[in-house]
């Protein structure tokens, strides 16, 4: 067993034109004053973090490193969620996310595509500059608007969406292979990849490619009614990245899992800050030690209620106190009576 690594925060949901949230060294700072470790960095915007500039100048990846390094932090991983999700996109979602690309690509799906796919290719060598080993993304949806079809989704609809979406994302997995950098993906709603079976399919198609591994986000699970404590024992091996963030889900009469379009505030099921929900930290902390995760528990902060401030001080401190140092020895030890042929095949009546 290993000793899993934080606490650390993602910064996307941080990330404001005020300081101290307004560039890279103070918001750094500001975590750290918070005792966190690490930071998750998001790629999309500029300002903090020039992810093509990253890629092709080691020397610029040293700089920003040396940023993050000088407030006391380390780098735990880059993030692409919207650029990922911009990998596969249905046309019925071409306005909606347009707006995660640069407006020269707006209202042009091919050309968004080829700008999404080498984001992610920058990703990679980026991340292989920054000495830093996984990488967390979205796989992007052509098929979840039949999620729950009415009508009826035509036979074979479901095999050539996952075959396309492979064949967009076998370059990709190429080229952090290359990179030796892990791609992580964030099973969530709205995604193709969004629970087990629905990722196993992919990695049928992508040839069980090494790389094509999970980021673990048990706020999502909940709010599906899936089992994410067992989710760890089928997939612990893919697992290289942890989002510590926490969900409740209260059903009543009137809506259940969709929301009946509610706002956050509303919804039967909703994000909270760490300790405020349901899900059952001890039992995951616990479950990936177990298993010898390595990796850093991240927290994510979404929450309709709390402020993020409140949220991001108290969620340093929850992770901080779940955190398991793992143990070095049995602790039985004291009663062993060491190694005896002998005396075991007395006991065994041999």
């Amino acid at each position: 067993m290993t000793n899993i690594k934080g606490p650390a925060i993602f910064l996307a949901q941080f990330l404001g034109s005020e300081a101290p949230f307004n560039n890279l060294e103070s918001i750094c700072q500001w975590a750290k004053s918070l005792g966190f470790e690490g930071v998750q960095i998001p790629t999309w915007d500029s300002n903090y973090f020039d992810l093509q500039k990253a890629a092709e100048s080691k020397t610029y990846a040293d700089e920003i490193k040396g940023k993050v390094n000088e407030a006391g932090l380390e780098i735990t991983e880059l993030s692409t969620h919207l650029q990922g999700q911009l990998v596969a996109v249905n046309p019925a979602y071409d306005q909606l996310f347009d707006g995660f690309a640069p407006k020269e690509y707006h209202n042009n799906p091919k050309e968004r595509t080829k700008w999404a796919v080498q984001q992610l290719k920058y990703a990679a060598k980026a991340s292989q500059n920054l000495g830093i080993n996984a990488h967390a993304t979205f796989s992007g949806s052509l098929l979840w608007h039949t999620v729950y079809p009415w009508p009826q989704r035509p036979p074979g609809l479901v095999d050539d969406g996952f075959t396309e979406l492979a064949n967009r994302w076998l370059p990709i997995l190429n080229a952090f292979d290359e990179a030796g950098v892990d791609v992580c993906y964030e099973i969530h709603p709205g995604e193709d990849l969004h629970d087990g079976v629905s990722y196993e399919r992919f990695l049928d198609k992508v040839n069980q490619h090494p790389r094509a591994c999970l980021l673990y986000d048990p706020s999502h699970f909940l709010l599906q009614c899936l089992d994410y404590i067992s989710y760890i024992d089928h997939y612990h091996e893919r697992i290289k990245m942890f989002h510590v963030k926490d969900a409740e889900f209260n059903p009543t009469g009137k809506q259940g899992v969709y929301g009946g379009y509610e706002n956050w505030v509303d919804r039967a099921g909703r994000f909270r800050s760490l300790g405020d929900g349901q899900v059952d930290f001890k039992q995951i902390f616990s479950k990936l030690a177990t298993y010898g995760f390595d990796g850093w528990a991240v927290m994510e902060w979404e929450c309709a209620i709390k402020h993020p401030e409140c949220g991001a001080k108290e969620g340093a401190k929850f992770i901080s106190e779940h955190i398991i140092k793992v143990t070095d020895k049995a602790f039985d030890d004291f009663a062993a009576t060491g190694i005896n042929k002998e005396l075991n095949r007395k006991i065994l009546g041999l």
